[in-house]
């Protein structure tokens, strides 16, 4: 495959032109891919990088059948969703048959970003109420509206939450305010909940909307407790505000045994709302907010028609379409199940060897891996966890990091991962951990010796000279010199040009 420029001119005009809020994957060391298939990605020097983090391509990068499905409807029509056709409706009913039946009726969109604002709208016109409960450490897009009810976001710039946003604690048995060992973790991160509405109608505030991925993912892999979107649920209800289910990450059959991560707490539990994007198009801008009618109804008698010149087009909407019939026929739901079991098996296999796993938890192929520096405190192995997605990195696996601590490993690959994808994974993983560990150890032992005695112990062979840190190079990767291998005199001199 033909490139424009080579990766440092490529690294040149990024820093120029793209906005420096823009952030890239390994910052330090970035990698230029190229071309993609399956779980696995290729950069410009052919190497192959087993893909751990893409949800976004859902059903594997680049699959034929959604290629052929967008370039069959991209020759025979592309327009927007005020003509009638039958690609959306057809996606409306099949969509509509993987969820409760009271929830049936539809709106589309062009990212998850617009699905939660569209659905803090519905909210909102609903009850004519406000406010909104979000969890914290959560993230719901990138728009204004929600921004501001997404503390992973909020709290690390200047923005002030906002009066009509409150925030309750994020149920995280592991680390969180109720943790393991309390006897109904489930019910008492839902009073919390309570008295966060209690507390806002004592101002005279009045609750739309509750909030939250069925799993939280940027909060560090979190499952809620069995029980608790069904006490938070009646909580929310009761001041008369809606469920809002963000499905946009973890939606599709990724937790394997459901279609829908929220059907993990039981059938007596229902949103009001669930919002879907990311691997609905695999990698195409499509995505969707469906609701009841009672709440639909409700939006239209504002007067004001609601309108997306290109949610549901015909295109988008036959690519999502093949995506829905590559995962039935493909069995990716059984896929995820089967290799989801398989990789937690072997990575809690590895939390009983390695002292930096704290805990491993995770439905399917939604697995997160908790890295700490100590077990009874559970100190974030923040740094510890940068060296590791680095040092995988040269092993040709992506992974990426998260959490409020930015601790937490995320494992959400494509759905076409295999057990011996798995299996590569962990055995990386297992040499790495085994090394940094070793390196700790001796760090440790070092500080011990020269406490009491005068002499100064040498770094140990294998510890790099600075092991934890984000910046560390790839000493395999050489600059590109070459356009396709072979840097062009013009790309060299462009280069020269924009250092300048």
């Amino acid at each position: 495959m033909c490139e424009l420029y080579c990766k440092q001119d490529t690294l040149a005009l990024r820093r120029k032109h793209i906005g420096p809020s823009c952030k890239i994957f390994f910052a330090a060391d970035p990698i230029k891919i190229v071309r993609a298939q399956q779980q696995y990605m290729f950069d410009e020097k052919g190497e192959q990088y087993l893909d751990c983090i893409n949800n976004v391509a859902h059903v594997g990068h680049c699959h034929p059948e959604v290629v052929k499905a967008a370039l069959k409807q991209m020759e025979l029509l592309n327009t927007n969703s005020r003509f009638l056709h039958d690609n959306l409706v057809e996606y409306a009913r099949r969509i509509s048959a993987t969820l409760p039946e009271k929830l049936s009726v539809c709106y589309f969109t062009n990212s998850g970003s617009e699905a939660n604002d569209l659905a803090l709208r519905l909210a909102r016109q609903f009850r004519g109420h406000q406010d909104v409960i979000t969890l914290d450490h959560a993230y719901h897009g990138h728009l204004t509206s929600l921004i501001e009810i997404s503390p992973y976001k909020f709290r690390k710039g200047k923005d002030v939450k906002k009066e009509f946003v409150h925030v309750a604690p994020i149920p995280d048995t592991y680390r969180g305010k109720y943790r393991e060992d309390h006897p109904d973790p489930a019910s008492a991160y839902a009073d919390e909940v309570k008295k966060i509405i209690e507390e806002a109608h004592k101002s005279g505030r009045k609750i739309a909307a509750f909030i939250a991925e069925s799993m939280q993912s940027c909060g560090g892999q979190i499952i809620p407790p069995a029980g608790y979107f069904q006490k938070v649920a009646e909580y929310v209800r009761g001041a008369g505000g809606v469920f809002i289910a963000d499905e946009v990450q973890v939606g599709f059959g990724r937790v394997g045994k459901h279609f829908w991560s929220f059907q993990m707490h039981g059938e007596d539990f229902v949103p009001d709302i669930v919002t879907m994007g990311k691997p609905m198009g695999n990698g195409h801008p499509v995505a969707c907010v469906v609701t009841t009618k009672e709440i639909a109804e409700a939006f239209s008698s504002s007067g004001m028609e609601y309108f997306n010149t290109y949610g549901g087009n015909p295109v988008s909407s036959a690519i999502a379409l093949a995506v829905l019939d590559i995962i039935e026929n493909e069995d990716l739901q059984g896929n995820a199940t089967r290799v989801g079991s398989y990789l937690t098996e072997l990575l809690n296999k590895q939390k009983a060897k390695h002292t930096l796993i704290g805990d491993i938890r995770g439905v399917g192929l939604f697995i997160g891996i908790d890295l700490v520096k100590d077990h009874q405190k559970r100190t974030p192995a923040t740094a510890e966890a940068q060296h590791v997605i680095y040092k995988m990195k040269e092993k040709r696996v992506l992974l990426s990091a998260d959490g409020p601590h930015r601790n937490v490993l995320k494992i959400k690959p494509p759905m076409c991962f295999t057990e011996e994808d798995a299996k590569f994974l962990v055995d990386q993983l297992d040499g790495i951990l085994t090394v940094l560990e070793e390196a700790i150890g001796a760090k440790a032992e070092s500080v011990v010796v020269s406490e009491n005695t005068p002499c100064r112990t040498k770094a140990p062979k294998d510890a790099p000279s600075e092991p934890l840190s984000e910046g560390t190079q790839d000493q395999k990767e050489n600059p590109s010199r070459k356009r396709n291998g072979l840097c062009t005199d013009k790309h060299s001199l462009l280069s020269k040009r924009l250092k300048t």
